[in-house]
């Protein structure tokens, strides 16, 4: 396997093990978020925000993977 390969498995494991990690944490989230809102309606927005954030974890997989290639 040449150079050129390595990269792409690096990029590929970049990219696929912080969708899983943001995925894992969304689902978390997600959960606390329909829980607090069942309770209180006026929660909607911050557990929305909450349930974004983790997906800056995937913009920096993303952004490795490009400078990795």
């Amino acid at each position: 396997m040449g150079n050129e390969g390595l990269k792409a498995i690096g990029a590929g494991l970049a990219v696929g093990l912080t969708g899983l990690a943001s995925a894992i944490a969304e689902r978390d989230i997600g959960s606390a978020a329909v829980g607090a809102m069942a309770e209180n309606e006026s929660l909607f927005g911050k557990g929305l925000i909450l349930t974004v954030i983790p997906e800056t974890i995937v913009i920096f997989g993303l952004v490795v993977a490009l400078l990795i290639s």
